[in-house]
């Protein structure tokens, strides 16, 4: 017997709160083909959302709106028209699109009066404001309503608008405390909506990497995993992996990076072209840390003209022998509003600039560049800005042979560790190491040895050979010949770490290799022992740089 429509839609908005979709989808699949209602629309739509189909989503809401303003429901079709402006938004990077969204639902609004969906105008009005200091006050005007109204789902998603507006404007500390504040309130279950942990989660992602807040990032993230089982990734706007992405960069975890920043890529290929840049480009930065130069440069071709590729095409110049191609790079991204000197993320490339400075012969110059970034960091409460002025201080004043150079380069060393960024703090020690050569070659030999150990752990060769090269001046033996445990591995083994080196599960190696899983699990055990590794991941990681394993570059 045919079941109704209503019987279809009622199974799949159960679906939904159970938050099993793909059984939400094909309830609302079978109402549709009976008749193509608002509600199996919409619903349709939200499926297909948590299951990572936003194009598809997208098409859905459209035609669930227009449904709805036949029927006619004006309140539900402005919470959709909203939820249509911020996919157009963060996940299209359709400004135009957005705005006429946004504008659509604050005629509803005002028609009919919608006191209910004003303070969710509000939220969305305010991250689509190009101007921060006026989108924090349209937040706060929303937080207030929250308040009045008892609304604990726009309380939790105002919050974090200011926390992420204030940063914006610079105001780390104070606006880390607001996310932090809806962070908490978000997954607990306080509000409810999973969409309020969508909206919280993204502005978190994208305000500390901004902010250079990666260890905070990391841990929220971890505090979402019991979210992320029920409901999967929050994170699936182009805009969030890509940030996404560029912390686990900055943070060591440079598997997982590569597979969420290639994600980033294939979603925004054909439809967002600002996430794409950024994804790409990012990428590449991951390859120039990893000495992998032609693929980096393959990745930002054509890009030159955007500021979001700057850094990394101003690094590739540099390494390249370009040094004004690589400061022309950087000063084209400086004179964009985005990328203001004041921002976090201006400090690697008016860092750039002072190395570029000190190559010049002009050290002077570069030692006031970095005491000016410095001070900023201080002003600013960013530890980024003034650690990476820290390490260009000393490093200038190491190319003046002034004594003070170590004691700078030492607490360049100290900030990156404390912001959890490995492969800057590897670096900054081979900075001090060079500065130690002469006049304290056993630290030098100390520093070095930190430095190659941590290049080798991440799988950034050419600063794993500079560590080693200078290892070898220092009079001491230091030879990559890669994990100690790698020659003991018998041929199955190597052929299991390969596999985990092209990110394959136990069953998907079982599979490959015509092995049973509890064989594989035997394997790779013995892979993780005998190399002496912790994780899979750092097994992975171990294979791209000994066998020559991995995804390739997209």
């Amino acid at each position: 017997m045919t079941q109704d429509v209503d019987s279809f839609v009622t199974a799949g908005n159960e679906a939904l709160a159970a938050a099993e979709w793909t059984r939400a989808r094909d309830s609302f699949h079978a109402a549709l083909e009976v008749r193509r209602t608002a509600k199996a629309l919409i619903g349709m739509g939200e499926a297909l959302w948590w299951l990572g189909k936003l194009d598809e989503s997208i098409g859905f809401r459209e035609q669930g709106y227009a449904a709805l303003r036949r029927e006619p429901d004006p309140s539900q079709a402005a919470l959709t028209a909203l939820l249509l402006c911020m996919d157009y938004w963060k996940h299209m990077g359709n400004r135009a699109a957005a705005a006429g969204w946004l504008a659509r639902a604050s005629r509803l609004v005002e028609d009919f009066a919608l006191e209910e969906t004003r303070g969710w105008l509000l939220i969305v009005g305010s991250e689509t404001l190009v101007d921060p200091e006026s989108g924090e006050q349209e937040a706060r005007r929303a937080l207030e309503l929250a308040r009045r109204t008892g609304d604990i789902d726009l309380e939790l998603c105002a919050l974090s608008q200011i926390g992420a507006l204030l940063v914006r404007q610079s105001k780390v500390t104070e606006g880390v405390a607001y996310l932090d504040e809806s962070m908490a309130g978000c997954l607990s279950g306080e509000g409810g909506n999973p969409d309020t942990v969508v909206l919280c989660s993204c502005n978190m992602i994208t305000s500390c990497t901004r902010s250079a807040e990666f260890e905070r990032v990391v841990e929220w993230v971890r505090a979402a995993d019991r979210f992320a089982k029920r409901y999967g990734c929050p994170f699936l706007y182009a805009e969030c992996r890509t940030y996404y992405g560029g912390t686990l960069v900055a943070t060591g975890d440079w598997r997982q990076a590569e597979v969420e920043l290639t994600a980033a890529i294939e979603i925004s290929r054909s439809s967002v072209p600002e996430y794409h840049r950024q994804a790409l480009s990012s990428l590449a930065e991951l390859r120039l840390a990893q000495g992998r130069i032609e693929e980096a440069e393959r990745l930002v071709g054509g890009l030159e003209d955007h500021a979001v590729a700057a850094p990394a095409l101003a690094r590739i110049h540099q390494l390249r022998g370009r040094p004004a191609a690589a400061a022309a790079a950087a000063r084209l991204a400086l004179q964009e509003q985005e990328y203001g000197e004041e921002r976090p993320e201006s400090a690697p490339l008016l860092e750039l600039l002072g190395e570029l400075e000190i190559g010049h012969g002009d050290a002077e110059k570069a030692a006031e560049r970095g005491r000016a970034l410095d001070a900023l960091g201080t002003e600013r409460g960013s530890p980024l800005i003034r650690t990476r002025g820290e390490r260009l201080l000393g490093t200038a004043l190491a190319a003046c042979g002034a004594p003070a150079a170590t004691r700078h380069l030492e607490s360049a060393v100290t900030g990156f560790l404390r912001l959890e960024m490995p492969y800057e703090a590897a670096r900054s020690r081979l900075l001090l190491a060079e500065t130690l050569f002469d006049a304290e070659p056993e630290s030098a030999v100390i520093q070095a040895r930190a430095a190659l150990s941590a290049f080798e752990t991440l799988g950034a060769e050419q600063g794993a050979d500079a560590a080693a090269a200078l290892l070898r001046r220092l009079g001491v033996r230091a030879a990559r010949i890669g994990p100690k445990g790698l020659p003991t591995l018998s041929k199955r083994e190597r052929e299991v770490l390969a596999l985990l080196g092209e990110g394959l599960s136990n069953p998907g190696i079982a599979d490959r290799l015509y092995l049973s899983r509890k064989t594989v699990e035997h394997h790779v055990a013995h892979v993780l022992s005998k190399l002496g590794v912790r994780s899979r991941a750092e097994a992975a990681a171990v294979a791209a740089r000994h066998l020559g394993a991995g995804p390739a570059a997209k």
